[in-house]
């Protein structure tokens, strides 16, 4: 948990500069990537105030309401991150770009030295100054600050993947339950592609002169923020379900069990996340008809402790003797 509330906290400050460092950029230029960029750290800098909403909720002590606890804020919080911020600047990012590229510059964009219009107002950039550098200048900078987040979480990420034995980040992406870390990441990735993309629009057309590869980087960083805003979505959407451990965990578990000389069978075995990196167990289980109920006690609890032993996440067990 402390290590997923560093990650976000980071990212939290460093985007809110970058956005505010942006917004500058498109007002010296008008250019239509810098705003869908702006759109962009606007969006990453909400990510962080909602997962650390979550994050917070999350680290309630259980009661009677939730007798679990509150681990499923953070699913929660970043479902709303990834439809609602996500999903919104890449619908605004792409409006935008289309706006410009079907009304030939007229949606309130302009060019290098020219007035620009935003809302209700319209800025005209000093003489002296050269706007497109100054875009330049931004957008590596904030490639320096998002690279910076980006290492953080994938640091984080990786300590995922080494406790778990996971063959890489595809596999921790399907499989992790620490959704914090995991939207933190995601969203660094496409800020770091979604920089490349503005610089090559932006220098393609100071190049040619033509201002369609601008406007065009503005719709391609929109749709891309659109379809992050699924993935995550339907990542987020498996654990606030109630999703089980991976099927191979399920089996290890399933395994240690068996190796118990004392059960004959699994009548039941269910798990589910109540939260992130927190696992709950049910097992209805068989056991030795010849064993007392005292020594059927200790063999539950050696059970308990086997399976806690065998995956880290495992918070409660409940083992049911059948007939």
């Amino acid at each position: 948990m402390a290590g997923s509330k560093s990650v976000v906290i980071a990212a939290l400050i460093a985007n809110g500069a970058i956005a505010i460092l942006k917004f500058f950029g498109f007002l010296l230029t008008g250019s239509a990537a810098m705003l869908s960029e702006t759109y962009h750290s606007i969006s990453d800098t909400g990510n962080q105030v909602f997962l650390l909403i979550g994050i917070r909720f999350s680290e309630r002590e259980r009661d009677r309401r939730h007798p679990f606890g509150y681990g499923k804020a953070q699913f929660f919080y970043s479902f709303l991150v990834s439809v609602f911020l996500f999903g919104i600047a890449g619908w605004e990012s792409a409006k935008h770009g289309w706006n410009e590229l079907t009304a030939g510059g007229h949606g309130g964009g302009g060019h290098a030295g020219e007035a620009v219009e935003f809302l209700f107002f319209s800025f005209q950039p000093p003489a002296w100054l050269d706007p497109l550098w100054v875009n330049y200048t931004v957008l590596i900078g904030a490639f320096v600050f998002e690279t910076y987040a980006l290492v953080k979480a994938r640091a984080e990420m990786k300590k995922q993947i080494d406790r778990n034995d996971w063959s890489g980040y595809r596999e921790a992406f399907r499989k992790t339950s620490d959704v914090t870390t995991l939207t933190a990441l995601t969203e660094d990735t496409i800020a770091l592609t979604g920089i490349v993309i503005a610089l090559t629009g932006l220098v393609l057309e100071q190049m040619t002169g033509n201002p369609f590869f601008d406007r065009i980087s503005a719709l391609l960083i929109g749709i891309m923020l659109m379809g992050f805003a699924l993935a995550l979505a339907w990542e987020n959407k498996r654990l606030l379900l109630g999703e089980s451990l991976p099927a191979d965990e399920e089996q290890r578990l399933r395994d240690v069990i068996m190796q118990n000389e004392h059960v004959t069978d699994i009548i039941g075995f269910r798990t589910v996340y109540f939260g992130p990196n927190e696992v709950i167990v049910f097992a209805d289980l068989q056991f030795d008809p010849a064993l007392d109920t005292e020594a059927m006690d200790d063999e539950i609890t050696t059970l308990e402790s086997a399976m806690q032993d065998t995956n880290g996440d495992i918070r409660k067990v409940y083992i049911e003797p059948e007939l």
